[in-house]
């Protein structure tokens, strides 16, 4: 799966996530909504997210150093995790306060057909940002389906935009719901029930974001097909076997290979180190991420003693 960073989705949903974030606070100091009110504070951390991903990006991109001999490009995870933990704390939790509050103390919508307006014009944008998010990611995704490409995908970016901007296309819709019922039944209960459910979704996809940048943040290895065609082009060749073989991202686009190798009947130190070159090449060619590659050459131990006998 190859990675891509997802620029134009996050630079869409950060300018959609803006213009959504000033309309409803609009809507929420006219109307007194506490589900425009909890839609407004997730549009806040959406915008900042987006940033956040930026920055990222960019910082992932320094050089290499003594400190850091494998370079920065973790930068890209760390920061994806933040924006999972800032879209829990910033988006679900305080929608869940805010609906638990307004359930205890119901306050009457004014102007409710104002929220209506605007939670209708950001589900239209919402939609383009999202349209673009899934335009992006099914360039890298393959056949993939798309809890496979979120739970496997190497390039932190794509999944977290595609699951936030679901998150909010959803979370609108339930505010949408809950102004939509309190205006026509006239029980502000049903605004107070739109943010305890923007809160809980919210909160199941900070989790699953969490889990997924944590995991890539501590250091993945390379997905099962993309491990076998590494071992095939490695024992391809004058490579005899894989001993053993580990794998690690060390960024999005750097995937770390180490093996050890069995030749055939080589010992001429020229022709060992003509073996390992070929076999590198053959990997980079078919796995172009895999830019670090450390190769030792061993007996194998098993065929040895089972030749011996």
């Amino acid at each position: 799966m190859a990675a891509g960073g997802g620029t134009k989705a996050i630079v869409a949903a950060l300018l959609a996530n803006a213009g959504i974030a000033v309309s409803k606070f609009v809507g929420f100091f006219i109307t007194g909504s506490s589900s425009m009110l909890a839609e407004a504070v997730h549009s806040v951390a959406d915008t900042s997210n987006q940033g956040l991903l930026l920055v990222g990006q960019k910082t992932a991109r320094r050089r290499p150093t003594e400190e850091h001999p494998f370079g920065y490009g973790r930068d890209r995870y760390f920061y994806s995790f933040v924006v999972a933990l800032l879209l829990f704390t910033l988006g679900s939790v305080f929608a869940l306060y805010e609906g638990i509050h307004k359930l205890e103390a119901p306050e009457a919508l004014t102007s409710p057909l104002v929220a209506v307006v605007i939670l209708v014009v950001a589900i239209i944008l919402e939609t383009f940002s999202f349209r673009t998010a899934i335009v992006e990611s099914r360039a890298i995704k393959g056949d993939a389906t798309w809890w496979e490409f979120i739970r496997r995908a190497k390039t932190p970016e794509l999944p977290v935009v595609l699951l936030e901007d679901a998150g909010a296309l959803f979370g609108l819709v339930l505010a949408l719901g809950g102004v939509g019922l309190t205006y026509v039944t006239g029980d502000p209960v049903w605004d107070a029930i739109g943010t305890i459910c923007i809160g809980v979704l919210l909160g199941v996809i900070a989790i699953i974001l969490i889990g997924e940048t944590k995991s890539l943040l501590i250091g993945e290895g390379a997905n099962p097909d993309v491990l076998k065609v590494i071992v095939d082009e490695l024992q391809a060749g004058k490579v005899d076997r894989v001993l053993h073989v580990r794998t690690q991202y060390i960024g999005p686009d750097e995937l770390l290979v180490a093996a050890k190798i069995s030749l055939i009947g080589t010992r001429d130190i020229d022709d060992v180190a003509q073996a390992i070159n070929d076999a590198e090449h053959r990997v980079r060619a078919k796995v172009p991420e895999a830019r670090l590659i450390y190769l030792e050459p061993d007996i194998d131990r098993a065929t040895a003693v089972s030749g011996d006998k």
